[in-house]
């Protein structure tokens, strides 16, 4: 498991010492655990320094997740002999509770209408020679006004 640690080495211009060490107690909680993955299990599947309250700070930081994608991909699987193309594409996923944050009407194609729901955009670097797809940033699109028709894009 230590080897998996090694790289994120690559993630140091974008990430502090202290975020860092708590992303990599995330990291080793999240593949040796069992069951459910709830803010209360990881810390149980943590060594020493993976506390319930070093987790909630981890995810209360404000990490430019595109940027660490990049550099990840940049430093492990950029092939400079392969062409890659930048696509885009929105999700969207039904939802019927009313109280989830950014539910919206948008219109789903497979059903031929709007649907209560929740928009995502995700961006990926897709290789043409392995036909391979590299998700480099998602992002939920709430709308701002529904009068105007104005979609903004939240970082999730």
């Amino acid at each position: 498991m230590p080897e998996i640690i090694a790289l994120f080495t690559v993630l140091n211009p974008c990430l502090s010492t202290t975020t860092l060490r708590q992303l990599c107690q995330v990291v080793f909680a999240l593949l040796a655990m069992t069951g459910q993955v709830t803010m209360l299990n990881i810390p149980r599947w943590t060594s020493k320094g993976g506390s319930y309250r070093t987790i909630q700070r981890f995810f209360s930081t404000d990490l430019t997740w595109p940027k660490m994608c990049w550099l990840f991909f940049k430093n492990y699987l950029f092939d400079p002999e392969s062409e890659y193309l930048l696509v885009a594409d929105e999700v969207i996923v039904s939802k019927s509770v009313q109280k989830t944050f950014g539910i919206d009407r948008f219109f789903f194609s497979v059903y031929g209408k709007a649907i209560p729901g929740l928009s995502f955009l995700a961006m990926s670097l897709v290789s043409v020679k392995d036909r391979r797809s590299y998700p480099m940033m998602m992002e939920q699109v709430v709308r701002v006004n529904a009068s105007d028709n104005t979609n903004v894009s939240a970082k999730t």
